[in-house]
């Protein structure tokens, strides 16, 4: 299975990742979208969005390897976070390319500031397409 991400020359410049990704037809690991919650399902990190980060990070490392695939198979992402302000998108991108899970930010994705999640006080959600090798 080959990926390869692309990034036209008549586009801007990237913070790192890919304009366009492409993978050879197969199987791919659709997850749900990985919210910080331990393994109880209590929220951690209430009111700390890093602290939130750190959170999805590990349990994005324990959905993919379930789906028998890693963070460098991720081929396409979607962060959500609860805030209009740049610098806590900015903090909360930064935080992730810099984890465990850094490789899954590579590749075509979209960071978006959202009104509300989910649950009560949830300030990060990640939604994570990745190709099985």
């Amino acid at each position: 299975m080959a990926i390869v991400r692309l990034n036209p020359e008549k586009l801007h410049a990237t913070a790192g990742y890919a304009h366009v990704t492409l993978v050879d037809a197969g199987r791919l690991a659709v997850l749900a979208g990985q919210c910080p919650l331990d393994h109880c399902g209590n929220l951690v990190g209430r009111g700390d969005v890093l602290g939130q980060v750190d959170q999805i990070a590990t349990n994005v490392t324990e959905t993919l390897a379930a789906a028998g695939t890693s963070a460098d198979h991720v081929i396409r992402s979607v962060i959500y976070v609860v805030s209009d302000d740049p610098d806590v998108l900015a903090s909360v991108w930064d935080r992730l390319t810099a984890s465990s899970i850094g490789a899954a930010f590579t590749t075509a994705g979209t960071l978006l500031g959202v009104a509300a999640l989910g649950y009560r006080d949830q300030l990060v959600e990640v939604d994570l397409t990745a190709a099985l090798p």
